[in-house]
């Protein structure tokens, strides 16, 4: 803009024409009033286009609100002439976008028009820079995904003359998205270039590696790889030979080492465990991951077997030892939980905790040393003072107290308590402090009270006499029985005359019950025979009667 002369007045009022016609439809003449007030609009524009033309770009929106406070009073002429360089007719758009801009408060006469500033920024003008747009809130940046983990158990399956096999297992953390597949890398021993041997990620966890030089030694090693990135690589611990294993390594460890294998403290320990394996295989030996102390232990190996033996063991031998035949990277492993023990020791703080008839209660801890081997049980034992020898009284109990019962009263006895592992019985025993004496219960008899009952009773028959029909010369007897106390005389009557010592009746009685017997009666014998009973209370009798017939 610079170098251009000033239009004249007219041309300014022609310029400033098209404005008042565009908002003139809806306004009088205070409206034109009101017109005039927005030419502090046009005074920033000033500044703006007299800088380069790169400047409206990189001004920003508030430059031309520092001029608008400033400029009206040092320049008011030199806005107009400006104003030409835009068309009367690029400005007509702009009224409609602006429309509130006649509706403010006219600017009072003789002061400045500062005051409309604020509509200043978004200019509707063609010649003014656009003001910056506003930049969205940034959001919030999301975490980062970690990487996988490492592939676990990497190990070679197989080796052949020009490849070898690997297999692994997942990793344990595969990340949100999970794993796009794997890669696997090889590098020959010495270098340190390692080249990945698959141009796609796969996601089968085996893999054969192929193209290879029979005799190379390489390196292998495994990525893990998803879309946050890839895993820490999983290497095999030693160089793979490649060549091929006419047999793959296999232990063939007997059934005895399958599981603990217990010893004695000062036992002999010797070991032959056979294995397979073409060519010949490397043994390895290790105990809780590190080498064997050759001092105690002796290793020798064979193509067929190897064989550990320890002249004396000792209880620090005991653990958990790793067998691994390896023939280039392809292995096989297998532990032996061996445990060496001794008998443990005795029992601690045996008590006497009670004595009461016949039984005794007994109370003690375990052992302080165990032998290093679970305690199984308690043997009790009691010694009786007399005899001075020891009886065992239980064995096995598993609980740390016991009664003891069925001991003999009178008797003095002491009790004694072993523990039992799996090597045997404790050398000493746990002595209680106490002895344990079964005293004699005193009794008295006493003699139960019974009333006396009165057994006094007068005669009375339970079983009357029957008549009776005999024959001349048939002896017969008659029978009835009576009861009562003291026991009743009897007295035997023929028709009311009392029967004395005739030799012709016998009269008995046996347990109450009477019998008269009549020997070889005749005619005249018969008639009414009456048993009478007599004692202090009262008397008693009964008939019947009697009839001899003479035969024809």
């Amino acid at each position: 803009m610079t170098g251009k002369t000033a239009p004249p007045a007219a041309s300014k009022k022609a310029a400033a024409a098209p404005k008042k016609a565009s908002a003139a439809p809806k306004k009088d003449s205070t409206a034109a009033k009101k017109e005039t007030a927005p030419a502090p609009k046009e005074e920033p524009a000033a500044a703006p286009k007299e800088e380069p033309a790169p400047a409206p770009k990189e001004e920003s929106a508030p430059a031309p609100k520092e001029e608008s406070a400033s400029a009206p009073k040092e320049e008011p002429a030199s806005a107009p002439k400006e104003e030409p360089a835009s068309a009367p007719a690029a400005e007509e758009p702009s009224a409609p976008e602006h429309p509130p801009a006649a509706e403010q408060p006219a600017a009072p006469a003789g002061e400045s028009a500062p005051v409309p500033t604020t509509e200043a920024t978004p200019a509707p003008q063609e010649g003014l820079p656009a003001p910056p747009a506003e930049t969205p809130a940034p959001e919030p940046e999301k975490p980062k995904e970690e990487p996988p983990s490492s592939p676990l158990s990497l190990a070679v399956e197989e080796v052949s003359q020009n490849s070898v096999t690997l297999t692994w297992k997942t990793p344990e953390q595969t990340g949100q998205s999970g794993l796009d597949g794997y890669v696997v890398e090889i590098c020959k021993d010495g270098s340190t270039d390692w080249k990945a041997v698959n141009e796609e990620p796969f996601l089968s966890t085996r893999y054969t590696v192929q193209n290879l030089s029979s005799g190379d030694k390489i390196h292998i090693r495994v990525k893990a790889i998803s879309a946050s990135g890839a895993s820490v690589p999983a290497t095999l611990d030693q160089p793979v030979v490649i060549r091929e294993i006419l047999q793959l390594p296999k232990i063939r460890l007997p059934r005895h080492l399958r599981q603990t294998y217990f010893r004695h403290v000062g036992d002999a320990m010797n070991m032959m465990i056979p294995f397979q394996g073409k060519p010949q295989p490397e043994v390895i030996w290790t105990k809780g991951g590190q080498p064997l102390d050759t001092s105690r232990i002796n290793i020798r190996n064979t193509d067929k077997d190897t064989i550990f033996y320890i002249r004396q063991s000792q209880r620090s031998d005991s653990g958990k030892y790793e067998l691994t035949v390896r023939i280039n990277g392809a292995e096989d492993k297998a532990t032996l939980d061996i445990q060496v023990i001794e008998p443990p020791g005795p029992p601690q703080n045996l008590k006497l905790v009670d004595v009461w008839g016949f039984n005794v209660a007994l109370e003690w801890s375990p052992p302080a040393d165990n032998g290093n081997s679970e305690i199984k049980g308690y043997v009790v034992q009691k010694s009786d003072k007399k005899s001075g020898q020891w009886f065992t009284v239980l064995e096995h109990c598993t609980r740390t107290s016991c009664t003891i019962s069925d001991l003999i009263i009178g008797n003095t006895y002491s009790f004694r308590v072993f523990a039992e592992n799996g090597c045997g019985l404790s050398e000493t025993a746990a002595v209680a402090s106490g002895v344990a004496h079964i005293q004699k219960t005193k009794t008295t008899y006493q003699a139960e009270k019974i009333p006396q009952r009165d057994m006094m009773e007068p005669p009375k028959f339970t079983q009357p006499l029957t008549d009776r029909t005999t024959t001349r010369g048939y002896s017969t007897h008659l029978f009835c029985s009576v009861r009562g106390f003291p026991q009743p005389k009897i007295i035997w009557m023929k028709n009311q005359m009392e029967i004395r010592e005739d030799p012709k009746y016998i009269a008995m009685i046996d347990q109450g019950v009477c019998s008269l017997e009549i020997r070889k009666p005749s005619p005249f014998d018969g008639g009414v025979y009456t048993c009478k009973a007599v004692n202090p209370l009262g008397e008693a009798s009964v008939d019947c009667k009697l009839d001899v017939k003479v035969p024809k």
